[in-house]
């Protein structure tokens, strides 16, 4: 991938992946520690996830301070000591305004994107 295509990814994963996880976190109807939400989000599509797996735990630990999550640590049988993430209060009334912010965007630049003669739609000094 070339650098200006990496750099775009990366900007564009970092505002989509807290409303994926705070999305998944809040349908799951049940806390879900790192490793499982990104296997989650990984099996949501035959591609995977666009970003890396350890790119999760940053967002994860960012929407804890924001006090859109709150985790708890419990004892793992197989290993080390587990954080478990669930979304709070806030969190899931961000997650209505955000889909909706998505929503609009989303609809915006798809029609951005799916002007097929040009920019007959858009703005032009000489046809106003």
């Amino acid at each position: 991938m070339d650098d200006w295509t990496q750099k775009f990814v990366k900007e564009l994963n970092s505002g989509t992946t807290s409303l994926a996880l705070l999305a998944l976190l809040v349908k799951s109807g049940q806390p879900m520690y790192g490793y499982e939400i990104g296997m989650q989000l990984a099996n949501l599509t035959e591609d995977g996830m666009p970003m890396n797996q350890g790119a999760l735990y940053p967002v994860l630990r960012s929407l804890e301070r924001q006090g859109l999550l709150a985790s708890k640590i419990e004892p793992s049988d197989s290993g080390p000591p587990r954080r478990y993430y669930s979304p709070t209060t806030n969190g899931r009334k961000a997650l209505k305004k955000w889909k909706d912010v998505w929503q609009r965007t989303k609809g915006w630049l798809d029609q951005v994107l799916e002007q097929e003669n040009g920019t007959e739609r858009f703005y032009s000094p000489s046809n106003h």
